[in-house]
């Protein structure tokens, strides 16, 4: 049985969907995420590129470091998506942006050494100082 799942911005402009389950997903403490999305934490799911499409909309790119292109909404600013060359066969999808976030409970912490001293989000899943990628 397949798992479809869909979401979108804040202002409904971009629409997307994907086919895959809802696993590698990860709380993100790095100083990007948190000027890229406005937020102390973004979280995000981990699926196969290739199952990922857009359905309404064209998002607006932005390099964010030599190894990561995020997609945004240019009405709203949503963040909804990151590619990395370090992972190419996979797409990060802001967890925030799904239809159903509730159906998304992060697994894990990424990139810990840039977390902020005060913030203590469930200390019991496993920490990485940095990501390890599959």
């Amino acid at each position: 049985m397949s798992e479809v799942h869909s979401g979108g911005c804040q202002c409904g402009a971009l629409r997307y969907q994907f086919e895959a389950p809802l696993r590698d997903i990860a709380h993100c403490h790095c100083a990007v995420c948190r000027r890229s999305g406005g937020g102390i934490v973004t979280t995000w799911v981990t699926v196969p590129l290739a199952s990922f499409q857009w359905l309404a909309g064209t998002p607006r790119e932005y390099a964010s470091s030599a190894s990561c292109t995020r997609s945004f909404c240019p009405t709203c600013g949503a963040q909804l998506t990151l590619f990395t060359t370090l992972s190419p066969e996979t797409l990060d999808v802001t967890v925030a942006t799904l239809d159903h976030p509730e159906q998304a409970p992060a697994e894990r912490h990424i990139w810990v050494q840039s977390r902020l001293p005060w913030l203590h989000l469930d200390e019991q899943l496993p920490q990485e100082q940095r990501e390890s990628l599959p």
